[in-house]
């Protein structure tokens, strides 16, 4: 068996710690982050539930300062999945907000900070967090880093050049006569047949990308039944660390139990989920929220809504144990969620009817005392399989189901797939890895030639941006964007793209210097009172031109305040710069926006472009928009130009300019500059 390092993914990265702020965002996520976390910082509450999910955090932090009641709203949506997760909610407070720590404990804080402290007093608090979530979780997430950090025991350590160091207790578990080996081929030749094909399939996991820990169960040479728990090293290897399963396997008797409900507790649920996953056996996890539970107690009282919760509870019990018998797990996790294992012998299409089963018997209405009450709830699911799923990924798929079902209109139930908790990774990593982007230039500015139909000259270029990431490669604008919105770094990305991109221009040779430049300006830079005296000034700074520049604004960000819009266009173009409408015929195209606007272009979407070559019908609507365009005085610019004989029927119809890959995609400064001599 031959593993090649070079293959597996980097060393795993400081424990996330999801933040939102709403005044302090970036200060709090450095003093993080000098604590040794990687901060998944927030400014906006607006899906917080799924961002926290998505962020693979066990500790979340809410500053509430300036905000109180979005911070209050902000902790009672993260209550149930923080709890769900096993994890623990830090709120921090302005010195003059102390009474509102009693509505903060009641909306499911767990911690608590008081402005004014300092980054050691942060730190403190975030370990004081962290150690309530590994007494949540039962010590699980305290023993997975114990793994993960191991450097003896039951382990060995690969690094590459030095073959494999074995702990001594390992070394005489298994009666090796040296402390080390050749090679991982001395390990692999003391597994059985079962054993060895688990272990292929296990690295094979680690080798794909995003996966840094997985596990397989084998038996050692005495016949003594194991788990063995891979990590990436920090130094580029391996680490492998053997957990006896009798230990794990801890009687279902010594389960706890919640006290209102007499269900298995999240810790209980737990040791359910890791048994059966170190085993290698297919689980179905279900998370269920009870819907309306907070207005239910408000309305009726604690004592109605305890007895409500009961009776929920049963009915979820017996729907599951129903289907599953003893293979079955039901546990109350957080406030109003409940977590339900399928082992295997439970096919999807089976675990989705039960899912629906249950939903339709938790709409019918409750008797709890005098009280007829309806109830109703939202599921997600995630089914383990040969995955290397361990119990915080499945939970957090599960969770990750939960919230999209809550925030859906396509039904009660949904299920995360494989394809879709990756997506869900990535864009959770896109966001941290953001920051350092634009703090280290891994943001490259490219230009996109924008050539006149009539002279076949190259008279501009629009400044498109690409991501050069170090791991995952090279990542187009819209990847970049749609992170930066998640992450609340839409306007810092905006801004460096813009005075990257005219700092560039200004410093182009000679033979570039009457090329007009192009770039493009978000609906949250409208949404910025100064932002025409601050993008003016930054021109002026650089050095470039304003008469040659030229700013672009999507249609559907004009949607948003029309009226905010013209104004701002009116100002940049009275210093001095030129406007388009960029992507016209994506959005709600109304002539409205033509006449209301001070424009000089409009630019037509690539669907357009591409519609031309279609029917008759199809010519007729392009041909409107550029007459429309023409009757209004503006120059028409067509995007995502590709072929000869769409130049032509847009030349016909009289488009003005184009930019696609009939000429060039978007090129470096240099690159430009030999396009140009080129297209003469």
């Amino acid at each position: 068996m031959t593993i090649a390092v070079s293959d597996l993914p980097q060393p795993p990265q400081p424990a996330p710690l999801f933040l939102l702020s709403f005044r302090h965002r970036d200060a709090l996520a450095t003093s993080a982050e000098k604590a040794g976390w990687r901060a998944i910082a927030a400014r906006r509450p607006e899906g917080v539930e799924r961002r926290f999910i998505a962020s693979g955090a066990v500790v979340a932090v809410v500053d509430t300062r300036g905000s109180p009641a979005e911070g209050l709203a902000a902790t009672r949506a993260l209550a149930d999945p923080v709890e769900a997760n096993a994890g623990a909610l830090l709120v921090i407070v302005g010195r003059n907000d102390i009474g509102a720590l009693d509505a903060l404990f009641a909306a499911g804080a767990t911690h608590y900070l008081a402005s004014p402290f300092g980054e050691a007093e942060f730190a403190q608090a975030l370990r004081f967090a962290e150690r309530h979530s590994d007494r949540l979780s039962g010590g699980w997430h305290a023993r997975n880093r114990a793994l993960a950090e191991s450097d003896g025991g039951l382990g060995w350590r690969y690094a590459p050049g030095m073959g494999v160091t074995l702990g001594e207790p390992l070394r005489a578990r298994i009666g090796l006569p040296t402390s080390r080996a050749d090679g991982l081929m001395s390990l692999y030749h003391l597994l059985d047949m079962e054993g060895r094909a688990a272990a292929r399939t296990a690295l094979s996991r680690l080798r794909q990308a995003g996966t840094r820990t997985t596990a397989f169960a084998h038996r050692l040479p005495s016949g003594e039944h194991v788990a063995h728990h891979l990590h990436i090293d920090p130094a580029g290897g391996v680490i492998g660390s053997i957990e006896p399963l009798e230990m794990a396997e801890e009687p279902e008797t010594r389960g706890r139990r919640d006290a209102l409900t007499g269900l298995r507790d999240g810790i209980a649920a737990r040791r359910w989920l890791e048994t059966r996953l170190k085993a290698g056996t297919p689980v179905t996890l279900m998370l269920l929220s009870v819907s309306r539970f907070d207005m239910i107690n408000a309305a009726f009282g604690r004592e109605t809504g305890d007895g409500l919760m009961r009776s929920a509870a049963r009915q979820i019990e017996r729907f599951a144990m129903g289907a599953g018998g003893r293979t079955a797990m039901v546990a109350r996790v957080a406030g109003a969620e409940f977590a339900i294992g399928l082992e295997e012998g439970e096919p999807a299409e089976r675990a989705r009817l039960l899912a629906d089963e249950i939903a339709r018997a938790l709409t019918r209405p409750f008797v709890s005392g005098e009280h007829m009450v309806p109830l109703g709830c939202r599921i997600g699911m995630a089914t383990a399989q040969d995955t290397g799923d361990d119990v915080t990924g499945l939970m957090r798929r599960a969770s990750a189901a939960l919230a999209e079902a809550k925030t859906g209109e396509s039904g009660t139930v949904r299920t995360i797939g494989g394809a879709e908790a990756v997506a869900v990774a990535l864009g959770s990593r896109l966001e941290v890895d953001l920051r350092r982007a634009l703090d280290q230039r891994e943001i490259e500015i490219m230009f996109q030639p924008q050539i006149s139909v009539t002279t076949g000259r190259i008279d501009g270029v629009e400044a498109l941006a690409r991501w050069r990431h170090p791991e995952l490669g090279e990542l187009g604008a819209s990847t970049l964007f749609a992170a930066a919105e998640r992450s609340d770094y839409l306007l810092p990305l905006s801004e460096h793209i813009q005075r990257r991109a005219v700092a560039l221009a200004a410093a182009w040779p000679e033979r570039l210097s009457t090329l007009r430049l192009s770039v493009n300006v978000t609906a949250a830079d409208i949404a910025v009172a100064d932002f025409a005296d601050r993008f003016l000034a930054m021109i002026d700074e650089s050095g470039f031109p304003r008469g040659r520049l030229t700013v672009e604004i999507t249609e559907s960000g004009l949607i948003e305040d029309l009226g905010q819009a013209a104004a701002l266009l009116a100002a940049l173009r009275a210093g001095g710069c030129r406007v388009a409408i960029d992507d016209f015929g994506t959005g709600y195209s109304s002539l409205a926006y033509l006449k209301a606007l001070p424009l000089d272009y409009l630019k037509i979407d690539k669907k357009l472009a591409e519609d031309i070559e279609g029917s008759s019908r199809d010519r007729v609507v392009v041909r409107g928009v550029i007459e429309m365009a023409r009757s209004l005085g503006l120059s028409v610019v067509a995007e995502g130009v590709e072929t000869a004989s769409q130049l032509a029927l847009l030349a016909r119809e009289g488009c003005n300019y184009y930019q696609g890959f009939l000429c060039s995609g978007p090129v470096d400064s240099a690159r430009l500059a030999e396009l140009v001599d080129q297209f003469g």
